[in-house]
């Protein structure tokens, strides 16, 4: 499974790293892996301890503020991560990711996986944070939830845990109504979005909104999400071996996506896309069909062979996003041209599809806000 652990969780009541909510949960984990459990950990908490380091005490900091405070805080929370899993006879092992890392090239996603099923394979625990250190607000996944799904479903594990700084998903803001009554199951995403709300804490990027929509994540890796509180002791324990507490995710009525169309969909970040005619719609939608060259209307942005793409009807709707095997000069030049052209014009010929069948994923989900609407058309 992968335990996500927020700010939230982490933080005492000044706003700083807990090392006793930390020891707490470490202990909860090593009672996990001695069950024979797998666990892999999804750890903020970097920039709250090295505030506390430098003095940066209250008020909101400066990216540049924030990479330094992570660069000193990430090997303060390591530091005690490695003291209390080796209390338990137990090794830690270090992971940082951007986005980047695993949002342009599928074969770095299987180099991530390769390295954290060696560190299973031999006990070890892995920890792995977003390198808030040389990231920006392109780079960043933008909350560890989200990073936590995407590790979730790109490793194939049975059971993404989010630690919260409250009990689960309420109809409303337990915060701000005592009387809110909190959903424990949850069969159909849909219906419950609108209960999650934005983070009130002041200590994290995520709040409930951000659980919930990392939850869809992983479920669309056909992974459930339980959200249970990180704050009340034994609230681990007690979800995972008596089934209490919390707010579980099934995955219910939908087909569990393959690892590389679960990236193409949730990671990949397209640099472009592509207008095709009603024919090529109704081939790709209809009949299953790959995108043909002979089906393009015109071209938006720049990118390369092997990027990611947006697939737009002839009115602009997205239809599905997917990986071209050919640059946006290239389809410039053979537009609406027939496959057995291809060669002939560009003097060579990749694949006789644009896009392929297998590397096309819907992009149906009204939840999913997609569109390429600030660059002109190529003709």
């Amino acid at each position: 499974m992968v335990i996500k652990i927020g700010s939230g969780v982490l933080g005492d009541n000044d706003g700083w790293l807990s090392e006793q909510t930390l020891r707490r949960i470490v202990d909860d984990v090593c009672a996990l892996k001695a069950r024979g459990l797998e666990v892999i950990l999804v750890s903020s908490g970097a920039v709250m301890a090295g505030r506390k380091e430098l003095g940066l005490h209250g008020g909101k900091l400066t990216i540049p503020q924030k990479q330094a405070a992570a660069a000193v805080g990430q090997v303060k929370l390591m530091k005690y991560y490695e003291e209390h899993f080796s209390r338990n006879g137990l090794k830690t092992a270090q992971i940082l990711l951007t986005h980047k890392d695993i949002a342009d090239d599928y074969e770095r996603v299987l180099n991530v996986r390769n390295t954290v099923t060696a560190l299973l394979e031999m006990g070890a625990v892995p920890i792995i944070n977003e390198n808030d250190t040389v990231s920006d607000e392109e780079l960043k996944f933008g909350d560890n939830d989200t990073l936590a799904a995407k590790t979730a479903s790109a490793l194939g594990m049975h059971l993404l845990l989010i630690l919260s700084d409250v009990d689960g998903l309420y109809e409303s803001d337990p915060r701000l109504n005592p009387k809110a009554t909190i959903i424990s199951d949850v069969t159909n995403w849909q219906k419950v979005v609108g209960y999650a709300g934005e983070s009130s804490s002041g200590k994290g990027a995520g709040g409930m909104k951000a659980k919930v929509n990392a939850a869809k994540i992983a479920l669309d890796g056909g992974v459930p999400t339980w959200i249970v509180s990180g704050k009340r002791e034994g609230a681990v324990v007690d979800a995972l071996t008596k089934g209490k507490g919390g707010t579980v995710f099934y995955p219910s009525g939908v087909e569990r996506l393959s690892a590389k169309l679960h990236w193409i969909m949730h990671v990949l970040v397209p640099k472009g896309a592509i207008r095709v005619d009603d024919g090529a719609k109704k081939a790709l939608q209809l009949d299953g069909k790959s995108l043909l060259p002979s089906g393009i209307k015109s071209i938006e942005g720049d990118f390369s062979a092997g990027d990611g793409v947006f697939i737009n009807d002839a009115v602009g709707q997205t239809l599905y996003k997917g990986i071209t095997n050919y640059s946006s000069t290239d389809l410039v030049k053979i537009i609406g041209k027939k496959s057995s052209e291809i060669e002939v014009i560009l003097g060579f010929s990749r694949s006789d599809e644009v896009v392929h069948r297998d590397n096309l994923v819907t992009m149906s989900d009204s939840s999913i806000k997609i569109g390429w609407t600030n660059v002109g058309d190529v003709k």
